[in-house]
């Protein structure tokens, strides 16, 4: 068996072919797996130092073939990714087709075919399993229209969406795949069982952890004669202490200094990052961070009542990506580089910071790119207080400003499913707190409570108006019509007045306001959304250089005249055009999520028209609802754009 780590184009290259055996399973990876690698091709594209992906082990044996054939290996292991690669690499061709004619012929001839060989099989660089061998010659031969609905033609289809996007230009990602992604290629002997081979590498025993690697890394870099004293004092704790964290932690630890660590590579990087040093003393700084770690895990393990709160906050919005960076901050605050009030400070800016992306829908994959340097950075801000330069480093990455946070506080689904119910109490309890009322209320028991319920009964519908459709679809997860109960079960779909008398006897303050109330529609959702906001601008408040752009929130009356989405710019006549090329641009760029709009937003897109007032078709034959007010469209439009994880950055409209 021979064993080295090579890129891409060399294996790629010259004349040879790769069969997968019939004993391995058809073509099975799906968007999750298509979408990470994608992601670490953009991730490769945007870093600022030249370095590799490593995407795993490709096993491959020689197989016999005819004298005048082309050398063939049996493809023992890593088939999934690799056919991935030959599918990407054939999308990026077509997408260049017009464009690139001489690159797109490169790519073909270079990677994906043996382009003097006549024999049909042997003309490909991949022959896959029979099962999916037909749609992967179609894919290769450029006739994608005619694929089944089979897999591999739905990653050629995810992958040219992609290309649209215009994220990355085709030499640049052509040569990222073939040059800057490695693998490490393990050629069998002859004599070696194929199938027995695939069997063990594919077997149900617990394989060996990342931290098990690692352990074992530094045990043989000490002497024996240390090794049970060393275990003891540093390891064992440690792991004791994490269980099965432990790996993770290590990762963050590594990560602390400002690079990003996969998940897959944390052995590699800790290798690395000992390098020749002394393996005690850095094992010695591993499990004395590792107490930090803990109490980041469990903040009840931290004596300090006000800084365990902070903690919490900080778990139950789920910013563990932050963790490298307050790894550093706990180190500064034991070492007496910085005292409490400041970390509480720079605990606060972080949850101000997660906050605001939350609620502006601010896609949370940048964020491991925005914690791990930020120590650094801000220590290189000039003044000496650390909260503040903190707040000057984050502010200019992706930080909402107060009218873009305002906007989405009164239009934005805050309540769903996961995590944003969790968020979302969390958002409700400080805005409670913020009250200052002096009998706290404990909020364990409390639930989020729809005041406009879920589920309209013919009362609400009736008390709602003729407009109720609209209403229900565009407010009811929206912060003005949530609040906070412990009689969640019991008032469930009753009537505005039943609940009000509920809400009377409540010992919450929020609850207080629907006492004088004597209807809940449109106009009090709205009313009351907008009494919310101003509050919640007072908690976590803009801590930017610029001010609140006041009352452009409010498109009423206002003539739109360019809409901006995703890098290309469309002029507009009228909010209705605004809804159609939103809508457009959705169905062309991302099909997948278009349907989502469909499932989730029956009242204002849909492929039946009959039910709608007024239409207009869009691109993917679809109808849009488009008889609603320049509010309710620029609320759905929000809405669309939530969906989509894009934020005010990737959609605005230009009004007056």
């Amino acid at each position: 068996m021979k064993a080295n780590e090579t890129k891409l184009q060399p294996l790629l290259e010259g004349e040879k072919q790769f069969v997968v055996p019939m004993f391995q399973r058809s073509y099975s990876w799906t968007k999750k797996e298509w979408e990470t690698l994608w992601n670490d091709l953009i991730e490769l594209s945007e870093s600022d130092m030249e370095r590799d992906h490593f995407m795993g082990s490709m096993v491959t044996m020689p197989a016999h073939s005819v004298p005048e054939g082309v050398t063939k290996y049996l493809l023992i292991d890593g088939q999934q990714r690799i056919t991935t690669v030959f599918v990407l690499l054939a999308a990026l061709r077509d997408h260049i087709s017009s464009e690139a004619a001489k690159l797109s012929e490169q790519i073909h001839n270079t990677f994906l075919v043996n382009p003097y060989i006549d024999n049909e099989n042997d003309h490909y660089k991949l022959l896959p399993t029979q099962a999916d061998r037909m749609d992967y010659k179609t894919i290769i031969e450029g006739n994608i229209e005619i694929a089944s609905n089979h897999l591999l033609a739905h990653a050629y289809q995810f992958f040219r969406t992609k290309f649209k996007r215009g994220v990355i230009d085709a030499q640049t990602l052509k040569s990222l795949i073939t040059q800057h992604v490695s693998v490490v290629s393990i050629v069998l002997e002859n004599d070696d069982n194929p199938y027995s081979v695939f069997e063990s590498l594919n077997a149900k025993g617990m394989p060996l952890s990342q931290s098990d690697l690692i352990r074992n890394f530094f045990f043989m870099k000490i002497h024996v004669d240390q090794h049970e004293n060393i275990h003891s004092s540093y390891w064992r704790p440690m792991e004791d202490e994490l269980s099965s964290n432990l790996t993770e932690y290590i990762r963050h630890f590594l990560m602390k200094d400002g690079t990003f660590v996969r998940t897959n590579e944390v052995y590699l990087a800790l290798k690395d990052a000992v390098g020749a040093s002394d393996p005690i003393e850095y094992l010695k700084m591993l499990a004395k961070s590792s107490s930090y770690y803990s109490r980041l895990l469990d903040p009840g393990k931290e004596g300090d009542s006000e800084l365990r709160k902070a903690l919490i906050r900080i778990n139950r919005i789920e910013v563990n990506t932050a963790y490298p960076f307050l790894l550093n901050c706990y180190n500064a605050y034991d070492s007496g580089t910085i005292n409490r009030d400041e970390l509480l400070n720079t605990i606060a800016t972080i949850e101000n910071f997660t906050i605001r992306r939350f609620v502006c829908a601010v896609p949370t994959n940048q964020l491991n790119k925005i914690f791990p340097p930020l120590f650094s950075q801000a220590i290189k801000e000039s003044g000496d207080n650390f909260p503040q330069q903190v707040k000057t480093v984050l502010q200019k990455r992706g930080y909402p400003k107060d009218h873009e946070f305002r906007t989405r506080l009164l239009s934005t689904k805050l309540y769903g499913s996961g995590d944003r119910q969790r968020k979302i109490k969390l958002i409700l309890e400080t805005i409670e707190e913020s009250f200052g009322h002096k009998e706290t209320v404990s909020f364990d028991d409390l639930q989020v409570e729809h005041v406009m319920p879920q589920t309209l009964t013919d009362w609400w519908q009736n008390h709602l108006g003729e407009d109720w459709e609209n209403t229900y679809d565009l407010l009811l997860h929206t912060l003005g019509n949530l609040t906070l109960t412990a009689y969640n079960p019991e008032l469930s779909n009753e009537d505005f007045f039943t609940k009000r008398s509920k809400f009377q006897n409540s010992h919450l303050e929020i609850n207080k306001y629907f006492i004088d109330q004597n209807s809940w529609s449109k106009k009090e959702i709205e009313h009351r959304a907008l009494e919310l906001a101003d509050r919640c601008l007072s908690i976590w408040p803009y801590f930017g250089d610029e001010t609140m752009i006041s009352d452009n929130f409010d498109v009423t009356g206002t003539v739109p005249n360019t809409l901006w989405i995703l890098g290309q710019s469309f002029s507009v006549h009228s909010w209705r055009d605004v809804l159609e090329n939103t809508l457009n641009t959705v169905a062309e760029l991302e099909p997948d999520r278009f349907e989502i709009l469909l499932r989730d937003f029956p009242r204002f897109v849909s492929r039946d028209p009959i039910k709608y007032k007024a239409t207009r078709k869009l691109i993917n034959g679809t109808y849009a609802e488009v008889n609603l007010s320049a509010a309710s469209i620029q609320r759905f439009c929000i809405q669309v754009m939530d969906v989509l994880e894009l934020t005010s950055e990737d959609w605005r409209v230009e009004a007056t």
